[in-house]
């Protein structure tokens, strides 16, 4: 039975891959005609959420690259990411973390509730981040209601903060759902972490339907990307030949990955019917990501899965013990992560996060339009 069920998944995820390929119709709704972006996500678009929520600051090499004003970025990567992008492409601002409470940036034409670590499920005590989607959600509905509090007590604060227009005209966007499958492979099996993905959606729809409640109507979703791709995947569940693909992924991971994007796409096209007069754009990252892994050195990467920050040398530089910017001592060694001399020939930074090379190539494809798909 459970070889039949395989069997059948690898059927259905091999037709639905066939089916977006050709690259998915264009749609591209980012524009300078949306007064506003909210985001909500995990590490992938995270601009100082969760370094401003729990007062810590990130390691020095993170940001290194770009020159953030102030320095300190909390992003998880050596530069921008794709969001940074996204809104330089609309001549936008980048999107001031909602905790960020000293800046000189206002939240007019954005606010970023993405915080690193977050799940779509609730967190727990073995979360990184206690700043779930829902949570997120809570965060935003608070934020708007103070804000059109303050609005309507002087007028004049329209200068720095969304009005009720903007609320109801904004885009939407969301990267989040990476964690909640990264994590459930620590505790279960490939077939668990598949039953697991409908009640992820289901959490994910609740928390659309909150945002709906509150007059959003545009919505601009990302998919998961390549998990088993990733070094820390690799190096923690690769250990075993067998379970590697031939470029070197994880295939559990990604066979995850690929359901949960199947069940996402599925889900979004449905919603239009439930939630009248909204836009849902579903955005591949997998096929974006998976096209740079892949074909890394056709794009000027040197380096697909090894990382920049890292220890340990070839084929991985990652050491789940020493992160990046960390010194550690292992045998009676002094053993220090450090980055590598040329982070643009790179496509992962730390193990985890993309390199801010690699997130301008996915920025850069997303803006073709050809990756996605609106309902």
């Amino acid at each position: 039975m459970k070889i039949l069920f395989h069997t059948l998944l690898a059927l259905l995820l091999f037709l639905a891959i066939s089916h977006t390929l050709p690259l998915l119709a264009g749609s591209f709704p980012i524009s300078p005609n949306f007064p506003v972006v909210f985001n909500f996500g995990d590490s992938n678009s995270d601009t100082g959420e969760l370094s401003s929520g729990l007062g810590f600051r990130l390691q020095p090499f993170n940001g290194q690259t770009y020159s953030f004003n102030p320095p300190s970025s909390g992003r998880f990567c050596n530069g921008r990411l794709m969001v940074d992008f996204l809104m330089e492409a609309i001549d936008r601002p980048y999107l001031r973390a909602y905790l960020d409470s000293i800046s000189t940036q206002t939240y007019r034409r954005g606010c970023n509730f993405a915080a690193a670590g977050s799940t779509i499920q609730k967190a727990n005590a073995a979360s990184i981040s206690p700043f779930g989607f829902g949570v997120q959600v809570s965060q935003f509905i608070t934020f708007k209601y103070k804000v059109l509090q303050l609005i309507q007590q002087d007028e004049e604060l329209e200068r720095y903060l969304p009005s009720e227009y903007y609320f109801k005209n904004g885009l939407y966007m969301f990267d989040i759902g990476q964690n909640d499958l990264a994590g459930a492979f620590y505790s279960k099996t490939l077939d668990q972490v598949f039953a697991l993905i409908p009640t992820i959606l289901d959490i994910f729809q609740d928390g659309i339907k909150r945002l709906y409640v509150e007059g959003a109507r545009n919505f601009w979703i990302h998919n998961t990307g390549p998990l088993g791709c990733l070094a820390q995947v690799v190096s923690l569940f690769g250990r075993d030949k067998s379970k590697l693909d031939e470029f070197g992924c994880v295939s559990d991971h990604n066979q995850a990955a690929k359901l949960f994007n199947l069940q996402l796409r599925g889900l979004l096209k449905k919603l239009p019917q439930q939630y009248p007069d909204s836009r849902f754009t579903y955005v591949d990252i997998f096929s974006i990501k998976s096209d740079l892994i892949l074909n890394h050195s056709n794009y000027g990467f040197d380096h697909s899965i090894m990382v920049c920050c890292g220890t340990g040398g070839p084929p991985l530089n990652y050491n789940n013990q020493v992160h990046c910017g960390s010194t550690a001592t292992l045998n009676g060694t002094i053993i220090i992560a450090k980055p590598c001399n040329d982070s643009s020939k790179y496509v992962n930074w730390d193990g985890i996060h993309y390199t801010e090379a690699a997130n301008r190539f996915v920025a850069r494809h997303i803006l073709t339009g050809k990756y996605s798909e609106a309902t």
